[in-house]
């Protein structure tokens, strides 16, 4: 009786000091890797709360709206874009990880095997709808107007020697239509909630040298709070990116 009243004693000091800290994240590999550093944030005195979303919007908005603390799922880009798109003014205070974005077929190998008129699917986005036009200029399929310009669009396409066909969805809907189209740019989180694997099963993937770096993202005035820099810290530890390398097997790369 006595060690379990030190127990409950010891809960409710903890739920006295620590601080919670709610943070926004997609399913795969965000929240899988913010609730591996959960137990040493504890240590720290933080009580981390993962809340689970699997839009592109929302975590932002949320964030800037003081409903949530912090989110974790996007790049410097797409955060870029959405703060001019709708007068936010959050920020980026720690890089992750990068989750190369590839291109997938349930019908096809090769990319050379696309046939004429071959229906493409691309995220919907400005940012992961540029991101899949360069990948496929990159490897021959179109020609763009500028093909440095992340935030080209289908009109920019100034060549398409297949006669390409393009939809733009919601990205977290592509894996859901894979087999109804001949080729899908898929982000890898989403790839990896529908049990793909980017490194065997991607015709044609990012490199290392891509700028999508994930990031934890928070308002500017929270940016500099001792949760927000604790949680900095536990997901910039060896153990995080032993954790990465090991659970990911290369479809996810740390970048710390």
């Amino acid at each position: 009786m006595k060690k379990l009243l030190v127990a409950f004693a010891a809960v409710a000091a903890f739920s006295a000091h620590a601080e919670t800290i709610t943070v926004a994240a997609s399913p795969v590999p965000h929240a899988e890797i913010l609730e591996f550093v959960k137990p040493a944030l504890a240590k720290e005195g933080v009580d981390l709360q993962v809340k689970v979303f699997t839009d592109y919007v929302q975590p932002n908005v949320q964030v800037a709206e003081k409903r949530l603390d912090a989110n974790f799922f996007q790049h410097q880009p797409y955060l870029d874009e959405f703060n001019k798109a709708k007068g936010t003014h959050l920020v980026s205070v720690g890089a992750v990880h990068l989750e190369p974005l590839g291109a997938y077929s349930s019908k096809y190998k090769k990319l050379d095997e696309l046939p004429d008129g071959a229906n493409v699917v691309i995220p919907n986005d400005a940012t992961n709808g540029g991101r899949a036009l360069l990948l496929l200029a990159k490897n021959g399929l179109i020609t763009l107007k500028d093909p440095t310009d992340i935030l080209s669009t289908i009109k920019d396409i100034t060549g398409n020697t297949k006669n390409l066909k393009f939809r733009e969805l919601e990205a977290a809907t592509l894996p859901r239509v894979l087999t109804q189209v001949d080729l899908a740019l898929i982000n890898t989180n989403y790839a990896l909630e529908a049990k793909l694997d980017p490194s065997k099963d991607a015709l044609v993937i990012e490199g290392n040298d891509s700028p999508y770096v994930n990031i934890l993202v928070t308002r500017e005035d929270n940016k500099d709070s001792d949760a927000v820099k604790k949680l900095v810290a536990a997901l910039h530890t060896p153990e995080v990116k032993q954790f990465i390398e090991e659970k990911y097997k290369g479809a996810i790369k740390p970048a710390f």
